[in-house]
């Protein structure tokens, strides 16, 4: 039965906390076993049951894997059978058949959310991504818009793991750990295999997913900043265990795998779960926990100093997906143009906004709306945002910014674009206008040392 919003808690629930940690949670007391994992009979009469994120032989300190304790085993199920009808915006292998390439600069407007009922599973759509989920490396970039809450079903990812980013509406998101309220300006993480349904509290909800392949999110080091900064490890939320023990008939899990959605039947809830423990778990952060680091003296930082979560490669500081956020924070750099600089990047760039505005763009980029700006294609700010900033001169000052919160995915990998993101009415085809208004501004001046604008001096030996 879907839930009303009264049957939501007023406050957010109580978490375990800490990334990465190991961790255990009980419903019951005395549900967990003790003294080992799987023992001949479970307290309570539970089935023991291991999932697991990585190999069994990865290095310890690489190893993701959790003990469920439950009513009835994940197992017992029918046989999964395509799902009707297919959905068919799903991608988790990029290839020439299913997408293209485009180096334009690329801008959507927000995505109108629709009358007709849809859930988070029908509501999801990929927008663009690299590499295979089948070789267990890249990424997938999707968006979501829902106005309903999944009804008697749970999705199950196959293919990787799932970070969410809510720009419109919370999410209530239920897991075979338990619990967790997701606001806009918080984002969840739910690991590859994880069983899960999403409840819309406030009604019409919109978003951003990043999906990663093969790997897991991780928090990045820190390097020269030393101990501390960036985003704690206490600051990561986790559910505690939780339970549905009634009978469920026809409930249906549907199964993302290799990006197309098959449906099995079962007749409890996969949410029966009544103790756990390990590494391997569902988890949340609050964003506004945050702690930026920045310049204090000249030039604009690189945004990988706002790195929240980095899903790494084999190759040393190279990542298939960084997760990164431009929070409200101080400018006070001297002599410097602070918005972000103009560049071109071997990296490939995926914004979205979740509030306010963002520094680079004055126009046009709105909350709910995104950007690509792929490898090497130039970008940088907007004609209004430079001529501005230059106006100001090097007397500005500090200045706080404020009421903000975009995001970046940032990726190694080039990405393709789904030909109904490339069709999209959303499709901010002016997007190039804001920067045809740049103009030059250089002055050709010969100083009294003889040093000409081509660099060479006339002067002689």
């Amino acid at each position: 039965m879907t839930p009303k919003s009264s049957d939501f808690p007023s406050e957010d629930s109580d978490y375990l906390s800490g990334f990465g940690n190991h961790l255990s949670s009980e419903a019951i007391p005395g549900a967990l076993p003790q003294g080992q994992n799987s023992p001949l009979v479970c307290p309570l009469g539970l089935y023991a049951e291991q999932i697991s994120g990585t190999s069994f032989t990865a290095p310890r300190k690489l190893n993701h894997r959790s003990w469920l304790y439950r009513i009835k085993p994940s197992v017992t199920h029918e046989p999964f059978k395509p799902r009707v009808p297919k959905h068919g915006k799903l991608v988790s292998e990029f290839s020439q058949v299913n997408s293209a390439i485009n180096p334009t600069q690329i801008r959507w407007k927000p995505v109108d959310i629709p009358d007709e009922p849809l859930d988070f599973v029908d509501g999801l759509y990929s927008v663009c991504g690299a590499g295979s989920s089948f070789l267990r490396h890249g990424f997938a970039i999707h968006m979501y818009i829902a106005n309903k809450s999944m009804d008697n079903c749970a999705f199950c990812n196959a293919d990787g793991d799932f970070l969410i980013v809510p720009q419109k509406g919370r999410l209530w998101i239920t897991t075979e750990c338990g619990k967790l309220q997701v606001c806009p300006g918080e984002v969840v993480i739910l690991p590859q295999g994880f069983r899960f349904s999403v409840d819309l509290p406030d009604g019409p909800s919109r978003g951003y997913v990043a999906e990663v392949f093969g790997t897991h999110f991780q928090l990045p080091d820190l390097g020269p900043i030393g101990a501390n900064g960036l985003a704690s490890a206490r600051d990561f939320l986790v559910p505690k265990a939780s339970f549905e023990r009634e009978s469920r008939p026809g409930y249906t899990i549907v199964q993302k795998f290799g990006g197309e959605l098959f449906t099995a039947k079962q007749d409890f809830s996969p949410f029966n779960v009544v103790a756990w423990h390990g590494n391997y778990v569902p988890y949340k952060y609050n964003l506004s926990k945050f702690c930026p680091y920045n310049t204090v003296l000249v030039d604009h930082g690189d945004p990988s100093i706002n790195t929240v979560l980095t899903a790494p490669t084999d190759k040393p500081g190279v990542a298939l997906l960084d997760f990164v956020i431009f929070p409200p924070r101080w400018l006070v750099a001297e002599h410097t143009f602070r918005p972000p600089y103009y560049h071109r990047n071997c990296m490939s760039e995926f914004m979205g906004l979740i509030h306010g505005g963002y520094e680079a763009k004055a126009d046009g980029f709105l909350p709910g709306g995104a950007s690509l700006h792929s490898c090497m294609t130039p970008h940088g700010p907007d004609t209004t945002t430079y001529e501005a900033t230059i106006a100001l001169g090097n007397d500005a000052g500090p200045h706080r910014i404020r009421d903000t919160m975009a995001f970046m995915f940032e990726s190694c990998l080039m990405p393709r674009i789904c030909p109904w993101a490339l069709e999209s009415p959303s499709v901010d085809h002016d997007y190039y206008q804001c920067w045809i208004g740049l103009k030059s501004h250089f002055i050709e001046t010969t100083d009294n040392t003889g040093l000409q604008n081509n660099g060479r001096s006339d002067t002689g030996s």
